[in-house]
């Protein structure tokens, strides 16, 4: 079965949204999703936990995910998933073999910073630095 999102509203542009450094704290398999590999997650933000339902087994053993850092829309609001209430849009982008691969800081940085705009393109898109 191929990938598919499940995204609540997203804003016009990814970057309209609010996207922070979590890192997973837990990883287990999500037997009630009725979506092949799904992952519930718990999030430490730096200053609270999150949860998040995520297609993350596709490519990765529950076990190499507790520790990462990873990317998290935050302001989507929270959508249920078999009954799990997933917070944050945790992100990534397709991989070979259409299953998601996460997206995150190249190293550790301190979590709940979020992703920075900046102008200095006149009318068009942000830049992010």
């Amino acid at each position: 079965m191929p990938y598919r999102a499940i995204v609540p509203a997203m804003a016009d542009t990814p970057l309209s949204n609010t996207i922070q450094v979590g890192r997973i704290r837990e990883a287990a398999p999500f037997e009630e999703a009725r979506t092949p590999g799904m992952v519930k997650l718990e999030i430490d933000l730096g200053d609270e936990p999150v949860r998040s339902a995520a297609q993350l087994g596709l490519n990765y053993e529950t076990g190499e995910l507790v520790g990462r850092q990873v990317l998290c829309v935050t302001d989507l609001g929270t959508v249920s998933i078999a009954g799990f209430e997933s917070q944050v849009l945790t992100v990534g982008v397709p991989g070979e073999d259409g299953g998601p691969v996460l997206l995150a800081p190249d190293r550790d940085v301190p979590l709940g910073g979020t992703l920075r705009r900046e102008g200095g393109h006149g009318d068009r898109s942000p830049s992010i630095w």
